[in-house]
C-alpha cells in the first residue's frame, strides 16, 4: 500500500513539473518571485526567534530552493517545518524549472548569435557588409580606434566568423531589405560594403556592390555609406545612388606599389597614415570660436604639436590660410595620439 502510495506521489510530482515546464516565462519568473517574497515573510511571521529578520527569512528560503542548505538556519515549530516541506516539495521544483529555462534560453541566445539569426535594436552601431581579410582588418582598426562601438557584421556564412560583447552577426543576403532591416541599418552611424572576394571578375563584383549600395540607400540615404569598388571605370555605374565615399581597391593597391618604385619609403607614410598602431596619425579635430582663419586654426594647432593637412578633401590649406573658415569645416591634423587627447581636452 505504501509503495502504491509513493508512486502515485512520484506520478502526481512529474504531472505537476511537466506542467511547470509548459507555463509561459513571464507567468513562471513571476511566481517563483512570489514564491521567494511570500515564503520569507511567512517564516518570519511564524519563527520570529529563529528568524529575527526579512533578510534572514529570504537566506533561508533561498538557500533551501537552490538545494545549498547551509543549516545556520531551520525552522523549530510545526508550521515553520510544514513550510518548509512545502518549499522541499514544490518550490525546488519551481526555482529549479525557472533556472533551467534560464539556462536554455542563454544557449538559445549563444546559438542564435552564431548562426546569425538575431534582430539588432540599438542605435549609432557601424555595419559591415560581406565578410573578407579586409574586413577582418577594418574591425581590429575601428576597436583600436573606439573599443566602446557595436559592429554588426552582415553575410551569408553559415557561423559567425567573428563575435564578441560588441560584435554581432546576421546571415543573410545584403541585397534583401529583410537582412538590412536586421541589422537596424536606418539608425546606423556608417556602413562599410567590401567587394565579394569570391568573384574574380571585377565587372561581376562591383554588379553585386551595385545592388547592396542601392538597397542600403533606399532604405537609409541618410546614413554615411562607404563603398569598395574594384574599377574606377564602374564608378559611372554608381552616380544615381549617393554614396558619400568609395574605395578604390585595384586602383589604390596598384598605385601605392608604382610611388614605392620610384620613391623609397612611400608606401611607409601611408601606412602609417592608415594605422593607429604606430607613429604619427590622421585625426579629426572639431572647430574652435577662437579660429576665424585657416592661418588661426593652422597657428594653434601648430602650437600643440600638429599639423593642419586638410580640411574635407581640400589638401590645399596652406594655399588658404588666410580664408575664412566656415561653419561646416571638418579639419584633419597630422599628430600623435598624446598631443590629439591633448588637442580635445583644450576648449
Amino acid at each position: 500500500m505504501l509503495k502504491k502510495g509513493g508512486l502515485i506521489i512520484v506520478h502526481v510530482l512529474k504531472a505537476i513539473m511537466k506542467k511547470m515546464i509548459k507555463i509561459s516565462n513571464y507567468i513562471l519568473f513571476t511566481t517563483s518571485l512570489l514564491l521567494v517574497l511570500v515564503s520569507s515573510i511567512l517564516i518570519v511571521l511564524l519563527e520570529r526567534e529563529s528568524f529575527p529578520t526579512f533578510f534572514d527569512g529570504l537566506w533561508w528560503v533561498m538557500t533551501t530552493v537552490t538545494t545549498v542548505g547551509y543549516g545556520d538556519y531551520y525552522p523549530v515549530s510545526f508550521g515553520g517545518r510544514l513550510l518548509a516541506l512545502f518549499l522541499y516539495i514544490f518550490g525546488i521544483g519551481l526555482i529549479g524549472v525557472a533556472i533551467g529555462k534560464i539556462i536554455d534560453g542563454l544557449a538559445i541566445y549563444r546559438k542564435k548569435r552564431e548562426e546569425g539569426d538575431i534582430v539588432y535594436k540599438d542605435k549609432g552601431h557601424y555595419v559591415i557588409v560581406g565578410w573578407s581579410q579586409k574586413a577582418k582588418f577594418a574591425i581590429k582598426e575601428m576597436l583600436d580606434t573606439n573599443k566602446d562601438i557595436d559592429i554588426i557584421i552582415i553575410d551569408d556564412k553559415e557561423k559567425a566568423p567573428l563575435l564578441d560583447h560588441n560584435i554581432y552577426y546576421i546571415k543573410g543576403n545584403a541585397s534583401e531589405k529583410e537582412t538590412l532591416l536586421k541589422a537596424n541599418i536606418k539608425d546606423a552611424k556608417s556602413v562599410l560594403v567590401f567587394s565579394d572576394d569570391n568573384i574574380n571578375d571585377g565587372q561581376l563584383a562591383d554588379g553585386k556592390t551595385l545592388l547592396i549600395a542601392s538597397t542600403i540607400e533606399s532604405l537609409a540615404p541618410d546614413v554615411h555609406t562607404i563603398v569598395e569598388v574594384m574599377e574606377e571605370d564602374h564608378l559611372k555605374n554608381f552616380e544615381y545612388i549617393n554614396i558619400d565615399e568609395f574605395i578604390i581597391s585595384h586602383e589604390t593597391i596598384s598605385s601605392l606599389f608604382v610611388r614605392s618604385a620610384f620613391r623609397n619609403g612611400v608606401s611607409n607614410i601611408f601606412g602609417q597614415l592608415l594605422r593607429r598602431s604606430q607613429g604619427d596619425d590622421l585625426y579629426y579635430v572639431p572647430l574652435k570660436e577662437a579660429w576665424k582663419t585657416y592661418r588661426d586654426a593652422f597657428n594653434d594647432l601648430l602650437q600643440q604639436g600638429a599639423t593642419l593637412v586638410a580640411d574635407r578633401d581640400k589638401l590645399n590649406i596652406n594655399r588658404m590660410l588666410d580664408e575664412s573658415l566656415s561653419t561646416d569645416s571638418e579639419l584633419y591634423v597630422i599628430c600623435d595620439k598624446d598631443t590629439y587627447k591633448q588637442i580635445l581636452e583644450r576648449k
